[in-house]
C-alpha cells in the first residue's frame, strides 16, 4: 500500500486555482521527486499535505489514516516530516540546539514532568543530545555544532534543515527543493545524503527544480501542472513526454 495518498486534493486563493483535483501517491522506500513549471501548485501540494493551510476539498492518507486537515505538530508526530526552502533555523541558537528542538517526547517541556521524574527527563535529554551529534555527524555538520546558526553558509543552514527533519524521527520525508542555490559539489553531497537515507528505509517526496539532481535521484517522477498531476513515470520518460515539454514552454496542457 501507498505510505502516501493524495486524492483530489483541491485548494484555491481568491480567484486562483492552486490545486485542481490533485492525484499522488508515494509508495515506501522510494524518493519520488514532484516537478512542474512554476505556478504548477507544487509548494502547495506540501503546504496541504503538511498541514500548514487546510485544503478546500479532497483527502490526505498517510500509512492509510487520513489526516486531512490535521495541525502540522500532529502530522510530524504522525511520522511525516518536512523540511522548507528558505532554511535558516533559529539564528541566535547552536546548530546543536536547532537541532534539539526538533527531537519528539520531551518531558522537560512540561512542569510536573519535570519535577516528578527528573531522571527520566535527564535520560531523554542525553538521548536526544546524542542523537543529535549522530544526526550532526552524517551530514557532515559536526565541525559547526557549535556555531549559531546566524553564522552558517547558505549550504550548511539546507544540512541544518535535513538534519533538523531528521531529529523528528520521519517515516516520511518532504523536502523543499533541498538545493536550491547550492553549489554543485554540496548538490552532490545532500543527494549521497538522501540516497543513503532511502537505502535505510526512509521514504521521501522532493520538490525541486534542479533537473540534474532529480534525475539522478528520483524514481518515480510525478509531474504537475495547472494544478493536477499531469503524468508519472521515470524522469527519462517523462522529460520526453511531450504534454510536459508543453508545460514548460508556458503552453496550455491538454491531458
Amino acid at each position: 500500500m501507498p505510505l502516501l495518498q493524495v486524492h483530489g486534493l483541491s485548494r484555491r486563493f481568491g480567484g486562483v486555482v492552486a490545486l485542481d483535483g490533485l492525484e499522488l501517491e508515494v509508495r515506501p522506500g522510494t524518493v519520488t521527486g514532484l516537478i512542474g513549471p512554476n505556478g504548477a501548485g507544487k509548494s502547495t501540494a506540501f503546504q496541504c499535505i503538511s498541514g500548514v493551510i487546510p485544503p478546500d476539498a479532497g483527502q490526505v492518507l498517510f500509512d492509510g489514516k487520513d489526516i486531512t486537515g490535521l495541525r502540522p505538530d500532529r502530522i510530524t508526530g504522525a511520522g511525516l516530516v518536512r523540511s522548507f526552502q528558505i532554511a535558516r533555523g533559529i539564528p541566535r541558537l547552536t546548530v546543536l540546539e536547532n537541532l534539539l528542538l526538533y527531537g519528539p517526547a520531551q518531558p522537560g517541556e512540561g512542569v510536573a514532568a519535570a519535577i516528578l521524574r527528573p531522571a527520566a527527563m535527564r535520560a531523554r535529554e542525553e538521548a536526544l543530545r546524542e542523537r543529535a551529534k549522530a544526526v550532526a555527524a552524517r551530514l557532515n555538520l559536526t565541525a559547526v555544532l557549535d556555531n549559531q546558526a546566524a553564522a552558517l553558509s547558505g549550504g550548511q543552514k539546507k544540512l541544518m534543515e535535513i538534519g533538523r527533519a531528521l531529529m523528528a524521527e520521519p517515516r516520511l520525508l518532504l523536502l523543499d527543493e533541498p538545493v536550491a542555490g547550492v553549489n554543485p559539489s554540496l548538490a552532490a553531497e545532500i543527494a549521497t545524503h538522501i540516497g543513503t537515507l532511502r537505502d535505510e528505509g526512509l521514504t521521501v517526496l522532493i520538490v525541486e527544480h534542479h533537473m540534474d539532481f532529480v534525475a539522478s535521484l528520483c524514481d518515480p517522477v510525478i509531474v504537475m501542472a495547472e494544478g493536477r498531476r499531469l503524468v508519472e513515470g521515470s524522469f527519462a520518460d517523462v522529460a520526453a513526454d511531450a504534454r510536459v515539454q508543453e508545460a514548460y514552454m508556458g503552453g496550455r496542457v491538454h491531458a
